[in-house]
């Protein structure tokens, strides 16, 4: 005979209780994974770490100041900064309401359930843009290196020498990212004081041991055309460019919002803080390479690796032109090793949700013990190695496909806010950030501005267009947008219907995960 027990006398066993952003996280499907460890220091360090003003500002500076010169970068940086607040401001709220690692991708399909293709898309767009941002960035890094080389010694690295570098970068950010969360955490943390430490020395070093200061009327009223184009509007809206690539990366800590403490409120608060201190910081440091730029024309014939090196050998000579290579690429390779952050995470929640195919989807979803999904990382370190050889080939063919990260970027930007401005009440939820009345007006200017954007970053950029000054961003972005549709053709359409639960919100138990796959569309529904 069986003997029975009381379940009434047997000690309860307490359940631990969850925290306020696990408990989110659990009501919007999925079971709390990660370690939540990300302050609020962490996460807006690494919003500022992937925006990298100085790396961005310093990279990108000729094009500015060779479409519309000091006229045009000053008030375009002014007014580009603004616009890219309204859309800090506007996907933050959306953050604070769907605080996954999915980012954009998991707004646009919790929002339009019913259109998985937009999902599918976004999550796949974004993913390969963060990639290739991740790859730009290392080279970049490759290129202070090579610059640095080219100051102090006079030798000039070879092509092929500094995709090696490339590579070597490439693998140094895999290596912080495998280490996982809190490295990332501490060397954001970190970037931050080496960001705002570093703008006062270039500052400082740039005003007060250049030769000649240039005057208020140079700064803010000198138009420079080195485009061929002959309208003026048009070239300063081509300037545009450099303030856009600069402020980039403001939603990176969306894709860490699990590993955050309260994220819900700190990370759309990292988002919009993040701009506002790149905007401060990038200002001060503008005006200062303004005002002690010794000469444009010597800057656009440089034959050193990087433009702004010309900037700072004329302006504070050899050896503290050094100094500011230093501070301007070690920052560099700190915001490179951020994309790659978000790029893992990404695969690991389009992995979660069925967004890759069966066969391979385990591994994204791996773990090592300090929390980082570390198969994406590594995906997307030799991934990004294989693009560096396409320098070494032609740097026209590669700086198309890097072109092509920045429109990624802002295409992604662009399909939540044009959800918020064509459904707004698509966005059932809202966090404790948000706009209130002014929502909507915030999210329309944003789509405008996004609208804008992606239009002149596809644009020819000098006249008249041949072969080697062509843009051949719009042919990169068309190829990328291509394989992407045709993926969701022949295997997305049929596998992918948008976010799947992986707990039960009612009784808080995991989903086996055969029953994800059998339930996927149905649960798709519940969105």
């Amino acid at each position: 005979m069986a003997a029975s027990v009381d379940i009434a006398v047997l000690p309860r066993v307490e359940e631990p209780e969850l925290s306020a952003s696990d408990q989110r996280l659990a009501e919007l499907g999925y079971k709390p994974s990660l370690s939540a460890t990300c302050r609020f220091s962490a996460c807006l360090g690494c919003q500022f770490c992937a925006i990298g003003i100085l790396t961005g500002m310093s990279s990108a500076f000729q094009t500015g100041l060779f479409s519309g010169g000091p006229l045009g970068l000053f008030w375009g940086w002014n007014i580009c900064s603004f616009f890219m607040l309204l859309i800090a401001m506007s996907l933050a709220e959306i953050c604070s309401a769907y605080p996954t690692n999915g980012g954009l991708y998991y707004w646009v399909s919790r929002m339009k359930p019913d259109f998985a293709f937009i999902g599918f898309c976004t999550g796949w767009l974004y993913t390969v843009a963060m990639i290739f941002t991740g790859t730009s960035g290392n080279l970049s890094t490759a290129l202070y290196i090579a610059s640095l080389a080219e100051v102090g010694s006079g030798r000039t690295l070879t092509r092929v020498e500094i995709a090696a570098v490339a590579w070597g970068v490439n693998v140094f950010s895999g290596v912080i990212n495998t280490v996982g969360t809190k490295a990332i955490g501490r060397m954001s943390a970190f970037n931050v004081w080496w960001t705002l430490g570093g703008t006062v020395v270039l500052v400082v070093t740039l005003l007060v041991k250049a030769p000649v200061l240039n005057s208020a009327e140079f700064v803010f009223t000198d138009f420079e055309n080195f485009t061929g184009w002959e309208s003026k509007g048009f070239v300063v809206l081509l300037g545009f460019l450099q303030a856009i690539y600069s402020l980039e990366g403001c939603e990176t800590a969306a894709q860490v919002a699990e590993e955050a403490t309260r994220a819900e409120l700190l990370a759309p608060l990292g988002i919009v803080t993040s701009i506002i201190g790149s905007w401060l910081v990038g200002l001060a440091y503008m005006l200062a390479l303004l005002y002690s730029v010794q000469s444009i024309p010597a800057i656009e014939s440089t034959s050193l690796a990087l433009p702004i090196s010309q900037l700072f050998v004329d302006a504070v000579g050899t050896r503290l032109a050094l100094l500011c290579l230093v501070v301007v690429g070690l920052a560099q390779g700190m915001a490179a090793a951020t994309a790659f952050t978000a790029s893992s995470r990404l695969l690991y929640a389009l992995a979660r949700d069925g967004a890759v195919p069966k066969c391979v989807r385990g591994q994204f979803m791996k773990l090592n013990n300090g929390q980082a999904p570390y198969v994406g990382v590594w995906v997307s370190v030799v991934l990004g190695c294989v693009i560096s050889c396409a320098y070494i080939g032609s740097t026209v063919a590669f700086n198309a496909i890097l072109s092509s990260a920045a429109v990624s970027v802002m295409l992604s930007y662009l399909q939540p806010i044009i959800i918020r401005v064509f459904w707004p009440s698509s966005m059932t939820e809202r966090g404790p950030f948000h706009l209130g009345a002014w929502s909507w007006s915030i999210n329309c200017a944003s789509f405008l501005f996004t609208v804008l954007v992606c239009i002149l970053f596809i644009l020819p950029t000098a006249h008249p267009t041949n072969a080697q000054n062509m843009n051949y961003a719009v042919v990169a972005i068309g190829a990328l947008l291509v394989l992407t549709v045709l993926a969701w053709v022949v295997w997305g359409r049929m596998h992918f219907h948008g976010p799947v639960r992986t707990i039960d919100a009612d009784s808080g138990e995991r989903i086996a995960p055969e029953e994800k796959e059998e339930d996927r569309k149905s649960a798709s529904e519940k969105f």
